[in-house]
């Protein structure tokens, strides 16, 4: 019995060395076994590529109105949040953060690179 198990055991043992020893790309995969991605190129631009295209400048007086309308409407939303904590709801304090919300997406487009 003793020496079924070694005939047994030393080719199974020979043959999970084996695996070891070989790299990694020879090894086969089970199948529907995921293939790993590609390493991601983290190299800068390449010089013969031209820079990234930047859009023409915003007109400043309109951001700097746009900036001024959004805190003046952020400053009237401390009375209408005040409202609120006691149980009463401002008809337009909706509306004002719907108006903050397009005016800080649209600034933040302009300003954005």
């Amino acid at each position: 019995m003793h020496k079924a198990f070694v005939l047994l055991f030393l080719p199974l043992l020979f043959l999970s060395l084996l695996q070891l020893s070989l790299p990694a790309s020879t090894q086969t995969r089970p199948p529907g076994f995921p293939k790993p991605p590609a390493p991601a190129d983290r190299s800068s631009t390449a010089p013969d590529q031209p820079p990234p295209i930047r859009r023409a400048h915003a007109d400043p007086l309109q951001l700097q109105r746009e900036a001024k309308e959004m805190l003046e409407l952020s400053q009237s939303l401390q009375l209408d949040i005040d409202q609120v904590n006691h149980g009463l709801l401002p008809k337009d304090t909706i509306e004002k953060l719907k108006r903050i919300e397009k005016l800080s997406k649209h600034l933040r487009s302009e300003v954005a690179p």
